[in-house]
């Protein structure tokens, strides 16, 4: 386990999120909903509700429409059946790209995904076609102030985790698949509520852009998340952080 590592971020995140609250709380609220479709609607006894609850609360989700969700869910109000779906493909640069999604209408979502992928100058391919370069993952979240790095390493090694990385915005836990609940239990009962744990996808190995195809590729990134029916987009490029900026500026 490496404990001290700096990391960095590989799923994409735009900096102007909190100027998009409606789409972040609409893709809050369909996960709320398929996780209490999908399992219990407590979410003490739903580990992915949990996490869906967190997040509504990390994002100042509104009491009620986090309840209203969870009820939709559980079969107490009418509302839309949502159904996971994942999409592989290029991007600019050769970048391999996963986009994981909830939609009530798969074949509105593949067809958006494809154009924006085309529009792009990338590709979207079959299923597994990219997945085979990345490694599914459990992720946990904590700010950098709910523990020193020595405190979360010593916890993560005992909660089963399999590696820590640490820098000075927070420190990321992560897990084999089937270790995620485990772990994230142990670590809230020592350091409380987690800021997110979930599965995620992680680049076995990362492949460097810069350029115009670096501007392309944040704009498909960015078309990616900005659809509604998008949850999660993992892509395995690195980029110079100054050059991050400059074109998300």
């Amino acid at each position: 386990m490496a404990g001290h590592s700096q990391f960095k971020n590989i799923m994409y995140r735009k900096g102007a999120q909190d100027k998009k609250r409606a789409k972040i709380f609409t893709k809050i609220i369909r996960e709320l909903t398929t996780a209490a479709r999908t399992g219990l609607p407590d979410p003490n006894a739903n580990p992915r509700l949990r996490a869906a609850v967190a997040a509504a609360k990390e994002a100042n989700m509104p009491k009620d429409t986090v309840e209203r969700a969870i009820r939709r869910g559980a079969g107490e109000e009418g509302g839309e059946d949502y159904e996971e779906v994942r999409y592989e493909g290029y991007g600019p640069g050769g970048i391999a790209i996963i986009v994981e999604g909830l939609t009530d209408n798969r074949n509105r979502t593949a067809s958006d995904v494809r154009a924006a992928f085309t529009k792009a100058g990338g590709s979207l391919g079959e299923s597994n076609s990219v997945s085979f370069l990345f490694d599914r993952v459990g992720e946990i979240a904590y700010p950098a102030a709910a523990a020193s790095t020595d405190q979360m390493f010593e916890a993560a090694v005992e909660a089963g985790a399999d590696n820590v990385e640490s820098d000075g915005e927070g420190h990321i836990v992560t897990s084999a698949p089937d270790a995620l609940n485990a772990a994230r239990d142990a670590l809230e009962k020592r350091f409380g509520a987690a800021q997110s744990a979930k599965l995620v996808w992680r680049p076995k190995a990362t492949t460097p852009i810069a350029g115009e195809a670096a501007q392309s590729l944040l704009k498909l990134l960015e078309t990616l998340e900005d659809n509604d029916d998008v949850q999660s987009v993992y892509a395995n490029f690195e980029m110079a952080e100054d050059v991050m900026a400059e074109l998300s500026a």
